[in-house]
C-alpha cells in the first residue's frame, strides 16, 4: 500500500501527544492540516485510528496497533537524520561521546589522546553525566557512543553493549582517623561508620544500596555527593569512609589513605561501551572502541 510518509508522521505526533493542536505545533502546520491528514490516512487504511471528543483524543485498538509499529520506525529515521547531521557543514566528522566525569578523568584521557593523533580532523564532543544519564543520551541519539558503569538500569535492548574493563569498588579511609588497616570489616561493621558515597542518581549508589539490601542491611550514608574526587578529598581529611571504584586509586599517592578489607567479597562491575545497535558505527567510533579493547 503506497501511503505518503508524511501521513504516518502526522499520525505519530497525534498519537504521541493525543492532541491535534499539540501535534500541529510540533509539526509547524495548521491544526486543520493535521486533522485532514489523519482523515486521509484512516480512509486509505479503512480503519478508525482515533476516538475524538470535544475534550480529548484517544487511540482506538487499531490505532494502538499501528502506533506500536510506527513509533520505532519514526525514531529510527530520526536517529539516521541526526547521525547525518553529526557531520558538520564543512564536511568534518564528529564523534560524540558521553561518560561520567570520573570515567573521563581516570580512564578515557589516554584513549582520547591517541584517537586525536590518529584522527586529527575528527571533532570530539564529550558530554558529561552519570552513567544513567549517558544511557538516556544514547537512547535519544544525542551521542554516538557512551562509556558507562554496568550494571546500569538505563541500558536497554536497543543498545549494543561491549565489555571494556572489569573493576571493583573499594572502601577507603584516612588511617589516622580510622585505624582499621589490619582489620577485616563486615558490611554490618561498615554500616555503623560514616559512609561517603555518590548520590542516589548514580549506578554506584544503586549498586551499594542493593549490596546492603542483599545482606538485609540498611545503608544510611553520612554524606552523598556527585563527585568521586570530592569523596576522596573528604576521606583524606577523615570525614568518613569513601566508597569509590578501585581504578581511581592507581595514580593516587597518599600514604594516609588505606583500602579497607571487607569480609564479604564485593562483586565485580564493568566499564562498558554502548552504541545504538540499529545504526551503523562510523569508522572513527569503531577505532575508538578498538583502542579501549586492545589496551584496557
Amino acid at each position: 500500500m503506497d501511503i505518503n510518509y508524511e501521513l504516518y508522521k502526522v499520525f505519530y505526533y497525534v498519537a504521541k501527544t493525543l492532541s491535534f493542536s499539540e501535534a500541529a505545533a510540533e509539526l509547524f502546520i495548521s491544526q486543520s492540516a493535521v486533522s485532514q491528514s489523519v482523515k486521509v490516512l484512516e480512509k486509505r487504511l479503512d480503519q478508525v485510528l482515533f476516538t475524538r471528543s470535544t475534550k480529548r483524543v484517544s487511540l482506538t485498538k487499531e490505532g494502538e496497533m499501528l502506533f506500536k509499529h510506527i513509533e520505532p520506525a519514526i525514531n529510527l529515521i530520526s536517529r539516521g537524520e541526526n547521525q547525518l547531521l553529526s557531520v558538520s557543514a564543512s564536511g568534518d566528522m564528529q564523534l560524540r561521546i558521553a561518560a561520567s566525569d570520573t570515567i573521563c578523568r581516570y580512564f578515557l584521557v589516554p584513549y582520547l589522546n591517541k584517537f586525536h593523533k590518529a584522527y586529527p580532523d575528527v571533532h570530539i564532543k564529550i558530554i558529561n553525566g552519570t552513567s544513567l544519564k549517558c544511557a538516556e543520551l544514547l537512547e535519544t541519539n544525542q551521542v554516538d557512543l557512551i562509556i558507562a558503569n554496568s550494571p546500569n538500569s538505563a541500558i536497554n535492548n536497543n543498545m549494543k553493549i561491549i565489555d571494556v574493563k572489569d573493576f571493583k569498588d573499594v572502601f577507603i579511609a584516612n588511617k589516622e582517623a580510622f585505624p582499621l588497616e589490619d582489620k577485616t570489616l563486615s558490611l554490618q561493621d561498615l554500616g555503623s561508620l560514616p559512609i561517603l558515597m555518590l548520590t542516589k542518581l548514580s549506578t554506584t549508589s544503586a549498586f551499594l544500596h542493593n549490596l546492603f539490601l542483599q545482606h538485609s542491611l540498611d545503608l544510611v550514608p553520612a554524606i552523598e555527593l556527585s563527585s568521586n574526587d570530592l569523596l576522596i578529598d573528604l576521606a583524606k581529611i577523615g570525614l568518613g569512609i569513601a566508597f569509590v571504584p578501585d581504578f581511581l586509586m592507581d595514580g593516587l599517592n597518599d600514604d594516609n589513605l588505606i583500602i579497607l578489607h571487607t569480609e564479604e567479597e564485593l562483586p565485580v562491575r564493568k566499564l562498558v561501551a554502548a552504541h545504538d545497535r540499529t545504526l551503523p558505527l562510523s569508522a572513527p567510533a569503531k577505532f575508538f572502541i578498538d583502542l579501549m579493547l586492545n589496551e584496557a
